[in-house]
């Protein structure tokens, strides 16, 4: 990858969340200051402390947690130095969020608080008739109509028993579009 740079990885509740550990370890190898951030249904399927230890910085969950050695709250000083927000994998819910700005946690407000030079990259994981059903797929319009790119989701066997689209991205393909939001 490029130079170092600030990622945010947000995490939504989707069991391809545990893959989140393995984006975050990735990007931290590669030499990238890796922030995570996790919505609270997010913490059914992976610990803060696993992120934690591979980003080697604290896991924002909270909305009202307080900045280290600053003024500001922490999702303020996330959004003021984030050069990448990568959702992965990102809930139907949070794409919605997003689409109609609404910021009733600390990654869709992050997103909505994001300097404009950062870019945003939506990895989406759920059940193929979730990612196909029309308000889903109006809101990853909207949200590319404003410039956020998408990687899926992909096809093959899901978590729920179904087969078909809805799986997250291969992790190393993620990586792949990451370096290429980068340059």
């Amino acid at each position: 990858m490029a130079a170092k740079r600030t990622i945010i990885l947000g995490v939504t509740g989707s069991i391809a969340a545990y893959k989140s550990a393995d984006l975050a370890s990735q990007l931290k190898k590669a030499g990238h200051d890796v922030f995570c951030v996790m919505t609270r249904d997010a913490g059914h399927f992976i610990t803060a402390v696993t992120l934690q230890t591979l980003s080697q910085h604290p896991v924002t969950v909270d909305l009202f947690e307080e900045g280290e050695g600053d003024w500001r709250p922490s999702h303020l000083q996330l959004a003021d130095t984030a050069d990448l927000l990568v959702i992965s994998p990102a809930t139907a819910n949070v794409i919605a969020k997003l689409a109609h700005g609404i910021a009733d946690d600390a990654l869709s407000t992050i997103a909505l608080a994001l300097r404009p030079e950062a870019k945003v990259l939506i990895a989406p994981a759920m059940n193929g008739k979730m990612w196909l059903h029309p308000a889903t797929q109006a809101n990853a319009k909207t949200l590319q109509a404003r410039g956020v790119a998408f990687i899926g989701p992909d096809k093959g066997l899901l978590a729920c028993g179904y087969e078909g689209i809805g799986r997250l991205w291969d992790v190393t393909k993620i990586l792949d579009r990451i370096q290429q939001l980068l340059k």
